[in-house]
């Protein structure tokens, strides 16, 4: 399997290389020259696998250019019932008729992000000790991405990792994650401004090639490809538990930076029978507004209950386009040198058609996701987050069109990490694991207490 670039601009690279690399040196971000195909036979044995069993099966396509066994031993490594609390990793809960949660947050810092980063975590650090070499790993972070890093790539050997995030822009819990780490390879910096403003920072890093190379840098972003396969791999094990291939699943997936519903969508390219993709987004609806007129035009960041989804650029999109554009490398650079001219590109009417027949969007705005906490916790007395109150909602307006087709929503957080709106919408605080019960007592260390942008 080689790799090329969204771009046109970078010569195809193996899966190792481009694990290290995160960004492509022509700007553009990785994607598999094809996809591996899984039919109807190959999918109903899936329903029989255990979740390292069926990760394998999907990511060694991929990851080719690893010794199997080697492959093998990092994802079994990585998906323990001791590190997520059921031998399940990503179990699959009837919320109510034809709605089924996926929780994605049973993993060390309780969000989807540990599903891919346990396992990039070990990945990275392997291939860098195969090369002898060290790495520095840079990452922008809403919130969950960087304490899920943090939590991968912690103490080990071969990297040093900083993380930036947008000061009192992300929860209380995100933030202590981040800050009351003391292993010594660990580096997190508080930026006043946005999440947008951090990932301008890092893509700004990745481009200044002569940097790059001195500090061989490595992203764990959803920029590199690595983080995007992993996740493909529960969109195939909801699927087959609900019936897959023998009948067709939805799925919605709160987004903000794209990276999520971008591996169900790569899951439906390699076989699964996916009906729909529902982006779900909170008042920062820039994905919402894509599909809907054709346009994107990113606007100020409003700070809301589900910070996470706080972007206006979703840098995955691009993958999308990529594909929607017939593979045309070209007319992608032309779409992204008018968004980095001015802010916005619109997407040709051919591309368009093709996006929406996989995808629809839905907003829901801050008042709609308390009440979304609220009724489902007294409807059902299941806690969720504000980022899964998102999903859920725009679940139900696909599910009352279409329900004969389960739909699937991400549950992409644990509630305990945004205890403030979830005790403000239900009149409940949802208590912490124990191995976070004390997380409020740590003493925090930032490499600056803020750094500002001007």
């Amino acid at each position: 399997m080689r790799y090329i670039s969204t771009r046109g601009g970078a010569a195809p690279q193996t899966f190792t290389d481009i694990l290290l690399e995160g960004l492509a040196p022509d700007g553009g971000l990785y994607v598999p020259e094809s996809y591996p195909q899984f039919d109807a036979a190959k999918l109903a044995a899936m329903r029989r696998m255990g979740y390292p069993e069926l990760a394998f099966a999907i990511l060694s396509k991929f990851a080719d250019d690893m010794p199997p066994a080697d492959l093998q031993s990092l994802i079994n490594r990585s998906y323990t019932a001791a590190a997520f609390g059921s031998a399940d990793i990503v179990p699959v809960k009837t919320l109510e008729p034809g709605l089924h949660i996926l929780s994605l947050s049973n993993g060390p810092t309780l969000a989807f992000k540990d599903v891919a980063m346990q396992l990039l975590g070990r990945l990275m650090n392997h291939a860098l000790k195969a090369r002898g070499e060290r790495a520095t790993i840079v990452g922008a972070t809403s919130g969950d991405t960087g304490a899920a890093a943090i939590e991968a790539f912690r103490g080990l050997d071969m990297v040093d990792v900083f993380i930036m995030y947008p000061h009192q822009r992300v929860s209380d819990v995100q933030r202590r994650q981040m800050t009351t780490i003391g292993d010594n390879n660990i580096h997190t910096i508080a930026l006043e401004g946005t999440f947008d403003d951090c990932q301008a920072i890092l893509k700004g890093c990745f481009n200044n090639h002569a940097f790059r190379d001195r500090l061989k840098l490595s992203g764990v972003n959803s920029i590199n490809w690595a983080r995007v396969v992993a996740q493909t791999v529960y969109y195939f094990t909801s699927a087959v538990t609900l019936g897959a291939p023998h009948r067709k699943v939805s799925f919605t997936v709160p987004t903000g930076n794209f990276g999520d519903i971008l591996a169900g969508y790569i899951a439906g390219r390699m076989g699964l029978p996916v009906e729909r993709l529902v982006i779900a987004t909170n008042e920062n609806d820039i994905l919402e507004r894509t599909l809907s007129s054709g346009v994107s035009e990113a606007r100020s960041v409003t700070p809301t209950q589900s910070p996470s989804m706080d972007i206006q650029v979703s840098s995955n999109f691009e993958r999308l386009l990529f594909d929607a554009c017939g593979r045309d490398a070209a007319a992608v650079r032309a779409l992204m040198a008018s968004q980095q001219q001015s802010g916005r590109f619109e997407i040709p009417p051919s591309p368009l058609a093709k996006i929406r027949a996989n995808f629809d969007a839905f907003r829901t705005g801050e008042t709609g996701t308390g009440k979304e906490i609220a009724r489902v916790y007294a409807e059902t007395g299941a806690l969720i987050d504000p980022h899964t109150a998102v999903a859920v909602h725009a679940a139900r307006k696909v599910l009352a069109k279409a329900p004969h087709v389960p739909m699937i929503a991400l549950g992409t957080a644990h509630a305990a990490k945004f205890g403030d709106a979830v005790e403000k919408a239900t009149g409940v605080r949802a208590p912490l694991p124990p191995h976070l019960g004390d997380i409020d007592r740590k003493s925090t260390r930032l490499n600056s207490s803020h750094i500002p942008l001007s």
